[in-house]
């Protein structure tokens, strides 16, 4: 007759402890992957927010938490703005590295600036002997200071990148943290081109003419038959 030794001390079979682990480790690992995946995914759509289906799920919504704004200087003005020019220039700044490709290190940017700058005169600047009236009151002559150009203003509704290149440096660079001096660089760069479009504009000139009619107008609704701008 064969005996059988039958266990009854209820131990676990050594065996079967290790594919109970080892199913515990592998259930483990799709559930890591997962976890990785969504927060690769996160990272990504805060950063960029173009993921292809995310749109609603990393939307992002704005909120205002800005202070009142505060007065700091108030300025009495005398001037007389007779005409403004709208203008548009499109800016290509490259930078680059010396020793490295562009591919790289370096950016290209393509940008359409637009703004205005306007033309006036400064009649708080009429010297005391710059108006004549004759005794009758019927001719009066002035000399004001010739039209000056103001600084020009650029619209941020009409300007616009066009498109902009990096090295991959630089890309890198820019998914890490903020860099908004680029983007002050090219703003600059528009509203430097403008200026100077506008002295070549005859944009002062046309102010000063304007400006004559102006006064020319006004002291003769005051009875004035002859009145005479002089500027300079």
């Amino acid at each position: 007759m064969t005996s059988t030794d039958v266990r009854t001390d209820g131990a676990p079979d050594p065996e079967g402890t290790g594919r109970d682990r080892r199913a515990r480790t592998r259930g483990c690992l799709p559930f890591a992957g997962v976890c990785a995946a969504a927060l690769v995914l996160l990272l990504l759509g805060t950063r960029v927010g173009l993921l292809p289906g995310f749109g609603d799920f990393f939307g992002e919504r704005t909120t205002d938490r800005s202070g009142p704004a505060v007065l700091k200087a108030v300025q009495d003005m005398s001037s007389y703005e007779a005409a403004s020019g709208n203008f548009q220039v499109v800016v290509d700044l490259e930078k680059d590295t010396k020793f490295l490709p562009d591919a790289i290190r370096g950016t290209r940017t393509l940008y359409v600036g637009a703004g205005t700058v306007g033309a006036s005169v400064d009649l708080g600047q009429v010297a005391e002997d710059g108006v004549k009236v004759n005794e009758d009151r019927t001719e009066a002559e002035l000399r004001l200071p010739h039209a000056v150009l103001g600084k020009p203003a650029l619209d941020p509704d009409r300007s616009y990148a066009v498109s902009k290149q990096r090295g991959l440096l630089d890309r890198l660079g820019d998914f890490f943290s903020d860099n908004p001096g680029s983007e002050q660089a090219v703003n600059k760069m528009a509203a430097q081109h403008i200026g100077e479009a506008a002295k070549e504009s005859g944009l002062t000139a046309r102010a000063e003419k304007n400006t004559t009619a102006m006064l020319q107008g006004l002291l003769g609704s005051l009875g004035f038959e002859k009145v005479t701008v002089h500027y300079g």
